[in-house]
Order: C-alpha cells, then sequence, then structure tokens
C-alpha cells in the first residue's frame, strides 16, 4: 500500500489517504439542512394541495410561467431541439443501413 505524502495528505497513487482532513466542504450544508428541516416541519399536504391548485388555476389563467413550472416539474425539463435533431438523424441513418 503506498504510503501518505506529508504535503498533501494523499497516497502514492493520488488518493486521499486516510488521516486527510479534506476540503472545507459546503459551508452553508448545515444551513440549508436546517432550513429544508423547518419548510418540512411546517408545511402540510393540505398546504402543498392547495399550493398545486393555485399553481394550476395561475397556468390555465394564461400565466406562462405557471405553466412552465408546472410542465418542467410534471414532464421533466424540455429537450434541446437540436438534440431531438439529432436523434431523428440517427434514426433516419438506422433506417437506410437496414
Amino acid at each position: 500500500m503506498p504510503t501518505p505524502n506529508e504535503d498533501n495528505g494523499r497516497d502514492g497513487r493520488g488518493r486521499f489517504a486516510p488521516g486527510n482532513r479534506g476540503g472545507p466542504g459546503n459551508p452553508h450544508a448545515a444551513q440549508v439542512s436546517r432550513l429544508r428541516s423547518a419548510l418540512l416541519d411546517a408545511i402540510t399536504p393540505d398546504d402543498m394541495k392547495a399550493i398545486i391548485s393555485a399553481l394550476i388555476g395561475k397556468a390555465k389563467a394564461g400565466d406562462v410561467h405557471a405553466a412552465s413550472v408546472l410542465f418542467e416539474r410534471v414532464l421533466g425539463k424540455p429537450l434541446e431541439i437540436d438534440i431531438i435533431e439529432r436523434i431523428e438523424q440517427l434514426e433516419s441513418a438506422l433506417e437506410v443501413d437496414s
């Protein structure tokens, strides 16, 4: 087993060696975790249903942003057009080769 390099805490293969204290991590992770916990504690399933209903209502009334958020949450982010075109070109090429 390679020995740790005392200068950078990595072994001879460049991997972190045992005892390496690592990086500082995300300084905001603990705060974000507390905020998420507070939100989860505060919101109820009925609250979520009311929010979803309001979002659907806005989308139906013509709010494009609300519709966009709704579609992205339900259907996922749309594929880029060039990706769809490339897939169609590949499918056409496969049909020609067959």
